[in-house]
């Protein structure tokens, strides 16, 4: 008796569906965002944290991402690719919101995160992870894009260093600085 089962079909190729994109097939796009959100959502979560400009940037992402399509040249991975566009679209935002919070910041809120008395509150009703990504945020936006990218997002030295367009020693500074400022903000508050 032959029994055909219907194979499964390979999913395509990044390179497939930018083309057949390029071709006028745009809801192959679709996949491509389908293929990348959750990378990207967990990239600007811990950029930005969770809410509504997180959201906001992440959409921005894939806009941008579509409409450089036609130049995009393969030579980095469309993840790679997408990393860095959410890296800097998340600077952008932080820049935005730190001009934002110093037009109205009072001399309290200036204060380290070490001398807010009531921090001690707010980090110990957070669960693990919450735990971590509330000590990112107090964390400097160039410091905190190396930590994501190397310790979340699993980079390497030289992937970091390329996508951020840094040294690697830099990469490797930034790194050292934010495990030692991470592990000081979550001990002393854990």
């Amino acid at each position: 008796m032959n029994m055909d089962y219907p194979s499964q079909a390979k999913p395509l190729a990044d390179a497939v569906l930018i083309s057949l994109v390029l071709q006028g097939e745009t809801a192959y796009f679709a996949t491509l965002i389908q293929r990348y959100e959750s990378k990207i959502a967990t990239t600007l979560h811990a950029m930005l944290g969770h809410g509504a400009e997180a959201e906001d940037v992440g959409q921005e992402v894939f806009i941008r991402f579509y409409q450089s399509l036609g130049s995009f040249r393969g030579e980095a991975s469309v993840g790679t690719y997408l990393t860095r566009i959410a890296i800097n679209l998340a600077l952008n935002a932080l820049k935005k919101r730190k001009i934002q919070q110093s037009r109205f910041e009072t001399y309290d809120d200036a204060l380290p995160f070490e001398s807010k008395s009531n921090i001690s509150d707010d980090v110990n009703s957070l669960e693990t992870n919450e735990w971590v990504e509330a000590a990112l945020g107090y964390l400097d936006s160039g410091i905190r894009a190396v930590v994501v990218m190397r310790l979340i997002q699993g980079y390497s030295v030289k992937e970091t260093s390329e996508i951020l367009e840094i040294p690697q020693g830099t990469v490797l500074s930034r790194l050292s600085r934010g495990q030692n400022q991470l592990k000081t903000l979550l001990t002393k508050y854990r």
